[in-house]
């Protein structure tokens, strides 16, 4: 597998394992890369309701019928490793649907809707735009995804595209990890650090190794919660980090390479992540993340 392969594949699982039971959205949020009026302008048969402002790096929103609609705005080092990533995204998009370019958004861009008979109905654009990469995905439901509805969602697309500069990401620092903080783990001849959110970062070498922190406000009664919940990881307590500190590890879904320590104070919670691509000396390991992990604790 290529290495821009296996780093797509561990953005998707940062952003799978960073999506643990957050606080309701304030009804005043809004999205950064398309305003309301944009947005029904763009798409005026749906009328769309923003439940999400993904810490400026995308925005999820749901239409009265249940349709669910997700922007995603992915920002790169460097305008190579976005072409790269967009090929990418191309690739894997059009493993579902058959694909078409589309004009007018950024320097390319691709979209395209599921096969009749698919499971799950998916109309989809991304383009790329410098160091930049943007998603539009809507997933119907009980109807098809169709012309009908990739058209307004271009639409929304090429407005869009003209902000992606308003992303919270950024890449050099990070305000929870150092590069010093992944030695041992991570290339760090190869190293870049990205900041993913307004709580969250993510270090990558060039073999898509990642070690990832995200923080959020959570209640300690959830973090108990998720203690005590079975699921297809081995738990083990880690009662130097605080009573509610807890890893992850040995997982049978997913990465089975991963490690996760979850730590708790003042109201914040901050997941620690060390995802190989493939064993490592440190794989599955939770003793050498505690001191990654103790740092970020004492920063919460």
């Amino acid at each position: 597998m290529r290495t821009i392969d296996r780093l797509f594949s561990c953005l998707v699982l940062f952003l799978a394992i960073a999506a643990v039971p957050v606080l309701p959205a304030r009804a005043a949020e809004t999205c950064p890369f398309i305003s309301a009026q944009e947005l029904a302008g763009a798409m005026p048969a749906l009328k769309w309701s923003l439940i999400s402002n993904q810490d400026g790096r995308g925005c999820i929103y749901q239409a009265g019928r249940g349709d669910t609609m997700m922007l995603s705005v992915f920002r790169n080092p460097d305008k190579d490793r976005a072409r790269e990533l967009y090929a990418t995204f191309v690739k894997t998009l059009g493993e579902r649907m058959p694909l078409n370019a589309v004009s007018g958004i950024g320097e390319e861009g691709q979209g395209g809707t599921s096969a009749a008979g698919a499971q799950r109905q998916e109309a989809s654009v991304v383009a790329l735009s410098g160091d930049y990469i943007l998603q539009i995905s809507v997933y119907p439901i009980g109807r098809r995804a169709d012309d009908a509805l990739l058209g307004p969602i271009t639409e929304a697309a090429r407005v869009a595209i003209g902000k992606v500069s308003k992303s919270s990401e950024r890449f050099g620092n990070c305000e929870w990890l150092t590069a010093a903080d992944a030695d041992g783990f991570l290339d760090k001849g190869t190293l870049t650090v990205q900041r993913t959110g307004a709580g969250s970062c993510m270090m990558f070498d060039r073999e898509a190794n990642t070690m990832t922190v995200a923080v959020i406000a959570i209640s300690r009664d959830t973090v108990v919660s998720m203690m005590k919940r079975t699921g297809p990881c081995k738990h083990v307590a880690i009662p130097e980090l605080g009573s509610e500190a807890f890893g992850e590890h040995s997982c049978t879904k997913g990465n089975g390479n991963a490690v996760n320590i979850y730590v708790w104070k003042n109201g914040r919670q901050a997941s620690i992540l060390f995802a190989p691509v493939k064993p490592h000396p440190e794989s599955g390991s939770v003793e050498r993340l505690k001191a990654v992990a103790g740092r970020v604790y004492g920063k919460l």
